[in-house]
């Protein structure tokens, strides 16, 4: 029997012992505590445990199971809440009460739960990786899709009839092509750190629709993107990706709490309880999955949840649906590898990183991709990853790092949080590198102006950027009445197009029609003061309109359902600079 030769913290060696093959599972302990293999040498087995191992003792078994960590996956997923190892925290808090007991053997899934299953494979049908079987309402939202597992193929022997079900009954007989015969129940398992395979990555074209209108408009992700938010404490990090989850146009929401603090998480699990989705009027939790890992689990469960949120994505992408992660946040899955490194004595990188963080921060981006599945279906996984870099310093180690496998970078302010600027986004320090992949589905959906406004909106803010640095020194009363309305112009943009209220009903969510016919009403402005100035008529008397100020306001004043009411403004914008121009 192999037992435990030396503890520290969640680390745990084995001596003497060659029964473990590398990732694999492990029971340590009388209690059975959930471990990993991280390390096998001749004379030494080294495991990480993912439960507290308080209490643990010199001499107590460690069994193998013969299998990696994996998940569960089938019917029973979606509205439940998950800790980092996929235990369902509902269920254990009838055990435990407030704290996860340790060894809580809980299955994942609902074993008791009926679904109204409905049979697609009959007698005869060759099957293979992929191909669906069954199908079931998960939620009024979501239909489950049972696939085959991937790398196995063969011939349906044997077909339950459509009925209620439980997710471990058997609802096909597969012979495979050794002549095997395989029982299909609506579970599979999925080693959580091996990627589910795809019959091939699609080009990147849809944009991932948020109703924000810095982030749709002026940095913008892609369906099957990565992004980053980076930002220090109170910037709104967690409160962004509130907002994304609530609005954007992905079918199913992952959002994964990583070492994040216990009232944040559950303030996520009130607010998204209370949620309606805005497309079905039902709550939004008949689409979304939530794992909890706070600050005061294990550490070793930290670096559990983010990869058992992406194979939880990847499994209901391939059913054909898009998927979008948040991950809240990387720095503290950063922060779980740096402790546990410390405790395995290997040598440190730059802050006590491990000298392997890049490469498991880019193992987990890269499964983000927009993909033809193997039952033939377009499916997308989006993940959207918070940064907490401690002082706000963006050149910290975990964001340089983060930087190099995302395409966008959506960099938090504290200046313009503590202003109460919302999103707290900084336009300047911000990029996206998906305006040209998703131009031609702007140009289709949104009309041409869409990006020259676009690009006429993000130049005045680059021009203004300059300019304020000669404001800083020498004071704006130099400025020929030109640069002043740029100035002017710009304050219009950050105040009336960029700040957004997540709390007034039609600006909470913004669609891309009326964030194109802001961006025009802005330039418009912009353009019809510039020739009133060449025309010699004074800036002071171009303000005194009030276009400035109701251009301002014009996403309060006009509702999401009462567009033509731009015209109006349109109309009285020409007639107010027209006659302007005759007295100048």
């Amino acid at each position: 029997m192999n037992t435990i030769h030396a503890i520290n913290g969640p680390v745990v060696r084995v001596a003497g012992t060659k029964d473990f093959s590398m990732l694999e599972m492990v029971y340590v302990g009388s209690r059975r505590l959930i471990g990993e293999v991280i390390g096998v040498s001749d004379d030494c087995t080294t495991i990480q445990v993912y439960e507290n191992t308080a209490g643990l003792k010199i001499g107590e078994p460690v069994e193998p199971s013969g299998a990696p960590v994996c998940a569960a996956l089938g019917p029973g997923i979606i509205s439940n809440i998950f800790d980092g190892i996929e235990r369902p925290l509902r269920d254990m808090t009838k055990i435990s009460v407030a704290f996860v007991a340790e060894g809580s053997a809980i299955p994942s899934l609902d074993e008791q739960r009926e679904f109204d299953v409905t049979v697609t494979a009959k007698p005869g049908d060759r099957l293979s990786g992929g191909d669906i079987y069954c199908t079931c309402p998960e939620t009024p939202l979501i239909t489950h899709k049972c696939m085959i597992p991937p790398a196995m193929s063969g011939e349906v022997a044997w077909a339950a009839p459509d009925g209620k079900y439980r997710v471990n009954d058997v609802i096909i007989k597969l012979r495979l092509d050794n002549g095997e015969e395989k029982e299909l129940t609506m579970v599979q398992r999925w080693g959580i750190k091996t990627p589910r395979p795809v019959k091939k990555r699609l080009p990147i074209s849809r944009p991932l629709i948020t109703g924000q209108r810095i982030i749709d408009t002026i940095l913008p992700i892609a369906k099957g993107g990565t992004a980053a938010i980076p930002g220090g404490f109170g910037t709104g990090k967690t409160m962004t990706q509130h907002q994304l989850a609530k609005w954007c146009d992905a079918d199913i929401i992952v959002y994964i709490g990583c070492g994040e603090r216990g009232n944040e998480m559950t303030q996520v699990l009130e607010e998204f309880s209370e949620l309606i989705d805005p497309k079905s009027n039902r709550p939004l939790t008949d689409r979304t999955v939530l794992i909890a890992n706070t600050s005061n689990m294990p550490v070793a469960a930290r670096e559990a949840s983010i990869y058992t949120g992406i194979t939880l994505a990847e499994y209901y992408r391939d059913m054909g649906y898009h998927i979008a992660i948040m991950a809240d946040s990387t720095s503290r899955w950063a922060e779980a590898l740096r402790e546990i490194s410390g405790r395995l004595e290997e040598m440190p990188a730059e802050e006590g990183f491990p000298a392997y963080l890049p490469s498991r921060l880019s193992e987990f981006y890269e499964r983000a991709g927009y993909c033809e599945t193997l039952n033939g279906r377009e499916g997308s996984v989006t993940i959207i990853g918070a940064v907490s870099p401690q002082g706000s310093d963006f050149s910290e180690p975990v964001t340089q790092n983060t930087k190099r496998f995302v395409r966008c970078f959506w960099a938090l302010d504290k200046s313009l949080a503590y202003a109460r600027h919302y999103p707290a986004i900084d336009w300047n320090s911000s990029y996206s590198e998906y305006i040209d992949d998703l131009s031609e589905y702007y140009n289709e959906n949104c009309g041409a102006e869409f990006l020259r406004l676009r690009q006429e909106i993000t130049a005045i803010l680059a021009e203004e950027n300059k300019l304020m640095e000669i404001v800083k020194l020498i004071g704006a009363d130099v400025l020929p009445d030109d640069q002043k309305l740029v100035i002017e112009t710009a304050r219009a943009v950050r105040v009336g197009f960029l700040q957004q209220n997540a709390y007034h009903k039609d600006d909470t969510y913004v669609p891309l029609e009326k964030q194109k016919l802001m961006m025009r009403a802005i330039v418009e402005l912009y353009h019809h003061a510039l020739d009133a100035i060449k025309h010699g008529v004074p800036i002071s008397s171009v303000i005194k309109l009030g276009f400035f100020d109701r251009v301002s306001k014009i996403k309060f004043e006009i509702p999401n359902d009462k567009l033509s009411m731009f015209d109006d403004y349109f109309r009285e914008l020409d007639e107010a600079f027209g006659e302007l121009t005759s007295l100048g």
